[in-house]
This record gives C-alpha cells, sequence and structure tokens, in this order.
C-alpha cells in the first residue's frame, strides 16, 4: 500500500482479524471475492493472543505440575519445580506459532492484509489510520463490510487496569512470576479458569462475587464438582460482595469489598494480597468505529445488531463474534464470519445457535450443547433424560479423574436428541459428539446404537443415551 492519503477499493473489507474477522477474510477470499483485512495489533485477536490459546496452554502446564506432584496414589512420588518465566515462554511460543499461521493462511487465501485502525467516513467508505509517526491514512471503499472487532475486559469503578497491582486476563496471562496472594473479581469462567490456574501453582486465592454462587448461567449439577475440586485446592470465596476499592497495604494491596445488598448493618471485608485480578465480564469494542457514519445501530450494552445470517440493520454491513453479541465465543464467531463472507457471495448460508457448544476449562471441565433439560420442557416437550457416571467408566478410572457425568436430554416421543451438558474428564472434546447429534436430529438409538471404542471416556456418551432409553449395562437404570 502507498503511505499517505490515497483511495483505494475492495469488494469486502474485514475489520479486526480475531476468530471471525480472519475466518470470514479467508473464506470470502475462497468465494474469488476481493477481500481487505484491516487489523491494528495482532492477526488472531484477542483469542489467539490474550485469551482462549495462551490460557488453556497454561491450565495445561499447571495441570502437569499439580497432576505429578498429586500422584501418589498411583505410585508417583514427585515435587516439580516450576520456572513461571519459561512457562510463559512456551506459551508465547504456542502464540506466535499459531499467529503467524493465521497471517500466511490469509496470504494464501489471496487476502489483502492492511495494518491499522478502521473507522466508517460513509456509507461504502472506511477510513484506515496508520500507527507510527508519519505514516499516515488512507480512505478504503468497499462494497460490503464485515465488522469483527470482539471485546475488551471491563473495568470496574476504583480499579483501573492501568493501575500496577491490578490486572485483567490479558495481564495475568503475562506473568512472569508466580503472586503469592490474588483477589479475583468475579466467579465467571475467566474468573474460575485463572483461579484454578494459579492455585494450582500455589497461589493463596480468594474469589469475590456479587451472586450467590459460580459461574452463573449453568445448572447446580455441572458446578458442584468445580465448586468441591476448587475447595480441595484451597481456593476461598466470598459471595454476596463486589469490589469496592483497594489500596496499598504492607507489601502488597488491600482489596475492600462491600456486600452486594448493603444495609448499614452489613460489615466490609478486607483482602490483603499481592496483586488483584478484575474478571467481570467483557464489553464490546464498537465505540471506536464511528458506526454512525455508515448507520449500523448497536443496543444499550454497544452490541451490534444482527440477524441469523450476520446482517446488521444496513443490508451490505455484517458484524460476527463479540461484537455481535452473546455467546461471546471464539467459535460461534468463526461459524458467523463464514456465514457473513458466503451470504456476501450469494450462498444460502444461515447460523443456528442451537448447535453452538459452550465450554468452561476448568477442573473439572463443564460442556453443554443445546437445551438442558428445563429448557426442553419450557419448550413444550415431553423429555427423556439419561445419565452416566464418570466413576462407572473404566477409562475415567484408569486416568484417575471419575468425577462428573454425562447428561442427555431428548424428546420422549421420538427420541431426538435436543441437548447435552458434560462435566468431568475431556468435557471439551466429548461435547462435539453430542453437539453433531443436535445437529443432524440424531436420535437416542442413533448414539446408543453406535459402538465405541472401549476402553474410552466416549463410552460414556453411549451408556447416558442408553441409560435415557432404560437398557444402560454400566449403570442403574432410572
Amino acid at each position: 500500500m502507498v503511505v499517505g492519503d490515497v483511495t483505494t477499493g475492495t469488494d469486502v473489507v474485514v475489520i479486526g482479524a480475531g476468530p471471525g474477522g480472519y475466518v470470514a477474510a479467508i473464506r470470502a477470499g475462497q468465494l474469488d471475492l476481493d477481500v481487505t483485512l484491516v487489523e491494528k495489533a495482532a492477526y488472531g485477536g484477542t483469542c489467539l493472543n490474550h485469551g482462549c490459546i495462551p490460557s488453556k496452554a497454561l491450565i495445561t502446564a499447571t495441570d502437569v505440575a499439580h497432576e505429578a506432584r498429586h500422584a501418589e496414589e498411583m505410585g508417583i512420588h514427585a515435587d516439580p519445580a516450576i520456572d513461571m518465566a519459561g512457562m510463559v515462554g512456551w506459551k508465547d511460543g504456542v502464540v506466535d506459532q499459531l499467529t503467524s499461521g493465521v497471517e500466511k493462511l490469509c496470504k494464501a487465501n489471496q487476502v489483502n492484509l492492511l495494518e491499522g485502525t478502521a473507522t466508517f467516513a460513509g456509507e461504502n467508505t472506511v477510513r484506515i489510520s496508520h500507527s507510527g509517526e508519519g505514516q499516515g491514512s488512507e480512505t478504503l471503499e468497499f462494497e460490503h463490510a464485515i465488522i469483527a472487532t470482539g471485546s475488551r475486559p471491563i473495568e470496574i469503578p476504583n480499579f483501573s487496569f492501568d493501575d500496577e497491582p491490578v490486572l485483567n486476563s490479558r495481564q495475568a496471562l503475562a506473568l512472569e512470576s508466580i503472586p503469592d496472594s490474588l483477589v479475583i473479581v468475579g466467579a465467571g469462567y475467566i474468573g474460575m479458569e485463572l483461579a484454578t490456574v494459579f492455585a494450582k501453582l500455589g497461589t493463596d486465592v480468594t474469589v469475590v462475587e456479587m451472586l450467590e454462587s459460580i459461574l452463573p448461567g449453568y445448572d447446580d449439577d455441572l458446578k458442584r464438582p468445580v465448586k468441591q475440586r476448587a475447595n480441595d485446592l484451597g481456593i476461598d470465596f466470598e459471595f454476596g460482595y463486589t469490589a469496592a476499592k483497594w489500596h496499598e497495604h504492607g507489601d502488597g494491596i488491600r482489596v475492600v469489598a462491600e456486600p452486594a445488598d448493603r444495609t448499614e448493618a452489613d460489615e466490609s471485608l478486607d483482602l490483603d494480597a499481592e496483586t488483584v485480578l478484575v474478571a467481570v465480564g467483557r464489553e464490546p469494542v464498537s465505540d471506536t468505529l464511528d458506526l454512525e457514519a455508515v448507520g449500523v445501530e448497536t443496543d444499550e450494552r454497544g452490541f451490534i445488531k444482527t440477524d441469523s445470517r450476520a446482517r446488521t440493520n444496513v443490508d451490505h454491513v455484517f458484524a460476527v463474534g463479540d461484537v455481535a453479541g452473546e455467546p461471546m465465543l471464539a467459535h460461534k464467531g468463526s461459524a458467523e464470519g463464514q456465514v457473513a463472507a458466503e451470504v456476501i457471495a450469494g450462498e444460502p448460508a444461515a447460523l443456528d445457535h442451537q448447535a453452538i457448544p459452550a465450554v468452561v476449562f476448568t477442573d473439572p471441565e463443564i460442556a453443554t450443547v443445546g437445551m438442558t433439560e428445563r429448557e426442553a420442557e419450557d419448550a413444550g416437550f415431553e423429555t427423556a433424560v439419561g445419565q452416566f457416571p464418570f466413576r462407572a467408566s473404566g477409562r475415567a478410572l484408569t486416568t484417575g479423574d471419575t468425577d462428573g457425568f454425562v447428561k442427555i436430554v431428548a424428546d420422549e416421543d421420538e427420541g431426538y436428541v435436543l441437548g447435552a451438558s458434560i462435566v468431568g474428564p475431556e468435557a471439551s472434546e466429548l461435547i462435539a459428539e453430542l453437539g453433531l447429534a443436535v445437529e443432524l436430529g440424531a436420535t437416542l438409538e442413533d448414539v446408543a446404537s453406535t459402538i465405541h471404542a472401549h476402553p474410552t471416556l466416549a463410552e460414556s456418551v453411549m451408556e447416558a443415551a442408553e441409560n435415557a432409553l432404560g437398557h444402560a449395562i454400566h449403570t442403574l437404570n432410572r
């Protein structure tokens, strides 16, 4: 590109190179569209650089150390030393490999890559500002635009991420030394995943949550094994409190937490720690785009409204990923990106949210897809429900990880699988089979009659389906 005030054109401009944006760009390139991908920071977005991938890398690494340290029952005695800087270096290597791969894939699919910050300047133009002194800006004319600017951590009053002791998830994942103590604000999936990581590293962790339980939105039977494991790891919880402020105290800080439903008789809590991590959720990055210039509407929280084809209220403008609203999941964004590119190319594409899985990489993992039992009943279904505990799985017993279960929900009349939930080992992997069952309209009989290899954790899915039919072999039938 020529530096300076120049104008170029493209069929499709994609703003943001995260899992939604780069997938949209690649798919558009495959469909013979001229596509330009604009990214201001790093290819792969938050997910590859500061979220999904680095967090799962650290979860895996800390699991290795924790399992080695607690394998006496298997006859293994070890006390591994943790080199946090080395662990972070390995994590960064994984990230670098993936992000460079994204860039290569884009180029291989004839995607034009443009570094800079994009703002709309009209119905069919964006302005690209290049970083760096003297780099200038340029105008890009487009026929279609795909907004994929993602999300950012939410700040709360009195806890600025610019203050050194206050961390967001991105900063926490880059620490090169293990904090002795840590207060985590928020018991959602990010807070609970990182609480588990740092507890396994030996940090004293206290989680402050304004609600009365962890992981809002998940059923109690799924949360129970996770909460028990967190207790076993020594994680402390203060439910019904909000973080109000912090100040320096001794060699660290003191976090002041106040009751969420405060009365004059309620007392605040003083929580001393080395640092504090705020993980209360994420908000869309839509305020930097000058959406008014193109006429795109957002809701009161800043999310861009879209239909099942990823189209906004402006016909030639699409939005995918976190900026397009819940569920804020990387794989949802990627699926939306493919849909948007295909719709622009004239393909009959649309997204079915019913079969989008959700995963929490706690210990044990939680994974869900489709309807819960309550949701199915509220929708008017007579349900058939089957469950299989991992404590009855031969493979789970050989791993020493037997907490949790597989639960499958189906329409009792026709047997169609409506949804499933799993808490336990490898839940993130096992949910794929059940997502496929929901997507294809498979029945309990289809799943139960599919021969699964033995001994595997996947047999638990088959057994849960058999349990719903009333003829499970390795657990008592309902």
